[in-house]
């Protein structure tokens, strides 16, 4: 049961609906005053009363029943005491029938949700920048999923424009082929560098015209292209099956450039198109933008012309419910242009388009260019965290078995983990330290909960179900409370793309569930206290297991 709701749907203020009072709902900081609490102050105003008079009068007002079985008001606070022995038996009754699906909805059943994430560049190495629209866009894919919608994962690959000109022509005066294979995509960045770092304006001629060459189709230009296309992913998909991402469509620019026409015709047929300086524009000053570029003064197409042409063909496939663009926040303006043109375009679809913008990564040492050279690859920052969590399990448990494997888990996990914590659109500064200590905030800190759990129950044996009439005690309940919140959590973080809520979650019940690991005996317990404490540990196993993989992180059995 959604207690929240369960409470909403039985409190009337005029002019206040109940999804403003069930958001407006929340946990106290003092459990004795209550387990939920309704603030009346944002309402006073409204109804021209005070909110300790707004408190009490609904305080009248409410029924209690087997469900809520106190009601009081103080201070302006309307404060709720539920069935502790009704809510424990329903919540872990919930969680241990559902397992793994605990928290999964019908919710989408119907819809189609298409998500546009990761977008590698071909030919260009995966850098730490690329880290928070990866797993971003991989965990809203998991939990949409979760929730019953059909998503459509989708690369979005970089795979047009001039700089596949100019690989090609520093392959053609440096590079040699078997020095390319084995080198792989670093071995292309290498040149693509090099040409940055030493072409001359002839050379500059020549990297045009073999774009041109590509664009017309030329054999030789484009065996050579595609070549560097599956070395790119080739590469890639590596990162990907260690980061646990996958994609339903990598279709990119490229696959767009016969798709843009008609849509300058129709931007050209509803008077949308205007001429200036030479260029083909969509004015959007009095929406307060600069103007779209769809046409440069040499006709040539951009990233507008070809994002335009990409959401008709989505919509066309996949007829989508919402289409999420996770890209940073330095393209806000672009996507404003963007939605702005397809809604005058008079496509009423276009309000279902958004733009899931995040901050930037980097290492402390800054960010990166990588036209300079400048860049710490992603592969590099795993590979390091992976390192370091095998050294510190070395050092806390030598006698570990599959110490390789659960340091990649742990790893991974604190990559992942360090991108998704803070709310999305924070900028953050990743440090190895932080994200693979024990303690805090960590996806470390959750699986080395999960290990305690799991060896409290692999010393249980066998145990009995949840018993009948059990009241929990206060440690005991505030983990049944933390338990119950997991599904509206994941609601709430579909509904706000926003994966930190699922992230701080785990931590959250993680830290519960120590508090009363540490207060409360388990093992030792006796009779319906001990049934009903290994219940709640497997509860939250479950639990914690879910919320760590709807973001793509492992559960080791041990640490």
């Amino acid at each position: 049961m959604d207690y929240k709701k369960y409470i909403a749907d039985r409190i009337e203020i005029d002019g206040v609906s109940a999804d403003e009072i069930y958001s407006s709902l929340a946990f106290p900081p003092n459990t004795e005053t209550g387990d939920y609490a309704l603030p009346c102050f944002k309402f006073a105003k409204a109804l021209r009363k005070s909110p300790v008079m707004i408190a009490q009068e609904l305080k009248d007002r409410y029924k209690t029943d087997g469900v809520i079985s106190e009601v009081s008001a103080v201070n302006g606070y309307l404060n709720f005491k539920v069935n502790k022995t009704a809510l424990a038996a329903e919540v872990l009754g919930a969680v241990l029938s559902s397992g793994e699906r605990y928290g999964a909805s019908d919710a989408g059943n119907g819809k189609t949700v298409c998500i546009d994430y990761s977008s590698v560049n071909i030919a260009k190495p995966f850098h730490i920048g690329h880290l928070s629209t990866t797993v971003l866009g991989s965990a809203l894919y998991k939990l949409f999923k979760y929730l019953g919608y059909n998503v459509v994962g989708i690369n979005h690959l970089g795979d047009y424009g001039t700089q596949f000109g100019k690989l090609i022509c520093a392959y053609k005066h440096w590079g040699d082929r078997q020095e390319v294979e084995k080198g792989g995509i670093h071995a292309i960045n290498d040149l693509y560098v090099r040409f940055n770092n030493e072409a001359d304006e002839a050379m500059e001629s020549e990297a045009r015209e073999y774009f041109r060459l590509i664009e017309s189709g030329d054999k030789e230009a484009n065996e050579i292209f595609e070549w560097f296309k599956k070395l790119t992913l080739d590469y890639v998909r590596g990162i990907y099956d260690k980061l646990g991402v996958n994609f339903d469509s990598y279709a990119g620019e490229r696959f767009y450039s016969d798709k843009m026409q008609p849509v300058i015709d129709e931007l050209r047929d509803k008077n949308l198109l205007k001429e200036s300086e030479g260029a083909q524009i969509v004015d959007l000053e009095e929406y307060g933008m600069p103007p779209c570029l769809i046409l440069r003064s040499d006709g040539a197409t951009l990233y507008a012309t070809r994002d335009l042409a990409a959401a008709y063909y989505r919509k066309k496939t996949y007829d989508f419910h919402k289409c999420l663009y996770v890209v940073a926040y330095q393209q806000n303006l672009h996507f404003r242009q963007i939605f702005k043109v397809l809604e005058l375009m008079g496509n009423e679809w276009a309000k279902d388009l958004v733009h899931v913008s995040y901050g930037m990564v980097s290492l402390e040492d800054g960010a990166m260019s990588t036209r300079k050279g400048k860049v710490v690859w992603l592969e590099d920052v795993i590979n390091k965290c992976i390192e370091k969590a095998h050294c510190i399990i070395e050092e806390k448990n030598p006698q570990l078995e599959n110490k390789k494997e659960i340091a990649e888990k742990v790893g991974v996990g604190a990559v992942i983990f360090g991108a998704l914590y803070n709310n999305k659109i924070k900028d953050i500064v990743f440090s190895y330290d932080k994200v693979l200590s024990f303690e805090g905030e960590t996806s470390v800190y959750v699986q080395y909960t999960c290990a305690r759990a799991n060896s409290v129950l692999s010393k249980s044996g066998e145990f009995s179900g949840v018993p009948e009439g059990y009241s929990p005690n206060p440690q005991e309940f505030e983990v049944i409370k933390q338990l119950a919140a997991f599904p509206e959590t994941l609601a709430e973080s579909a509904d706000k793309y926003e994966p930190s809520y699922i992230a701080r979650y785990a931590v959250d019940l993680a830290q519960k569930f120590n508090k009363f690991y540490i207060d409360c005996k388990i093992l030792t317990a006796e009779g319906d206290a001990k049934a009903f404490r290994l219940n709640l540990t497997k509860a939250t196993l479950l639990t914690l297991k879910n919320a760590l993989s709807l973001l793509g992180i492992g559960v080791p059995e041990k640490m």
